[in-house]
């Protein structure tokens, strides 16, 4: 690879000269190995941030970004594949009943997932509920549950697009998170870089959600889904709601048993709604929309894949889920329609009481959480129980209830978003 001068890309990029993907590829490999400096690459994200990138210059980083390190060869497996994206919300546990309910329809879901951070929680945190779950599954043992099992939700290894790793700790350093094409790249290199025949992805929206407007959520799904296409995985994405939580739970161990609810045939209406929907995407991304997922749910064979699951994974299916040694319970304020439940400040009380974390290294609570007895549109009598906080640490409860303050309106004008707001495919 020829080289070429750190300063000329940056100030290329700052100017608004579009890099050519020579210049792209040796920057993004020459980081990765060391060879350019922090202070340097900061100043080209900086520019990047401004500037933003042009189609073909995204997708020369993003594949620059997927070329440091390897990409998984799933065609062994001997069935198609398809994986699943969410940008995340709050009580958005829909990879828990997603993957198994793919994989029992006869898709293997290869689902590398990754931990809570701040407000939104996070797959791996709530699955280690269960007694003796594993997050790390090694190559060998990952190959051979996708091929018996059908499915694996686990840890990204370090062979993923290591450079994103890289560029993802500097932007959270200086300022340059908030970028459509940087959040872009960053969450396709990865996915890319898992191998999969198809890929939906689940766009949110609202005060939860990382992208809190709908048409900056839109442009990220387009964003997305043309990187996706230009790489050869088939590719769409759903805009979904997230201006309330999702279900009737947020938080570590509580999502676990809600998840388990909607593979049992109940669960609550919404989160049965999405997973169903994003289910057929993924089956129709790999050509196999003759199969009915509602089936699967009210069959039972999507339960049996997640105990098979599960167990392959060290984790004992039928082991009682953690329970908290303090609850708390809130009341609804007014008797009416449930009009208000903010996403945002459920999710900053879960993080409160123990479930997320602030810091990567942080531990989290398994029983940590919320549960809540209403939804959105749904009747509540002044003084009923209406949300129960749960927690290992008293403590915790004060700061919890500060973060709750407003997120309740009975009789309100606010307006909920459906459910799903959009579908993005290639061109759309």
């Amino acid at each position: 690879m020829a080289a070429h001068d750190a300063i000329d890309v940056i100030r290329a990029k700052r100017d608004g000269v579009e890099l050519s993907p020579e210049q792209i590829r040796w920057v993004v490999d020459a980081y990765t190995r060391g060879a350019v400096p922090d202070e340097q690459m900061s100043a080209l994200l900086m520019a990047v941030f401004f500037r933003g990138m042009a189609a073909g210059e995204l997708a020369a980083w993003t594949q620059a970004m997927i070329d440091s390190g390897e990409r998984k060869d799933l065609s062994s497996l001997g069935r198609p594949t398809a994986d699943k994206h969410s940008t995340g919300g709050v009580g958005d546990k829909i990879t828990l009943p997603l993957a198994p309910l793919v994989a029992a329809c006869g898709v293997a879901v290869p689902q590398l997932s990754g931990r809570g951070l701040g407000h939104t929680g996070g797959t791996l945190d709530k699955l280690e509920a269960i007694p003796g779950w594993r997050a790390d599954v090694h190559e060998e043992a990952y190959l051979a549950q996708l091929r018996d099992v059908g499915a694996v939700i686990c840890a990204a290894g370090h062979d993923l697009a290591p450079a994103d790793k890289l560029l993802y700790a500097l932007r959270d350093v200086t300022g340059t998170v908030e970028s459509i094409p940087l959040i872009a790249s960053s969450i396709m290199s990865k996915k890319i870089a898992e191998g999969a025949d198809a890929l939906v992805l689940d766009v949110k929206t609202g005060s939860g959600a990382f992208m809190k407007d709908a048409e900056a959520s839109r442009e990220l799904a387009r964003t997305m889904v043309g990187l996706g296409e230009a790489a050869g995985v088939r590719t769409v994405a759903l805009v979904t709601a997230m201006d309330r939580p999702l279900g009737r739970a947020a938080g570590n161990a509580v999502e676990v048993a809600e998840s388990v609810e909607v593979l049992a045939g109940g669960g609550p209406d919404d989160v049965v709604e999405l997973t169903l929907a994003l289910a057929r995407e993924m089956l129709t991304g790999v050509g196999r929309d003759d199969v009915d997922p509602a089936e699967a749910l009210q069959d039972g064979r999507a339960m049996d894949v997640w105990r098979r699951m599960i167990t392959a994974q060290g984790g004992d299916p039928d082991a009682p889920l953690p329970r908290p040694a303090e609850t708390h319970v809130v009341t609804a304020p007014a008797t009416g329609t449930l009009t208000r439940l903010d996403a945002y400040s459920l999710g900053v009380a879960a993080w409160r009481l123990g479930a997320g974390r602030a810091r990567k290294e942080d531990p989290v609570q398994a029983a940590a959480g919320i549960v809540w007895t209403a939804g959105v549109g749904e009747r509540v009598t002044a003084g009923q129980p209406l949300l129960e906080l749960q927690t290992d640490d008293a403590d915790r409860i004060p700061r919890a209830l500060a973060a709750l303050e407003g997120a309740v309106g009975v009789d309100t004008d606010d307006e909920p978003l459906p459910l799903v707001l959009d579908r993005i495919t290639a061109g759309s």
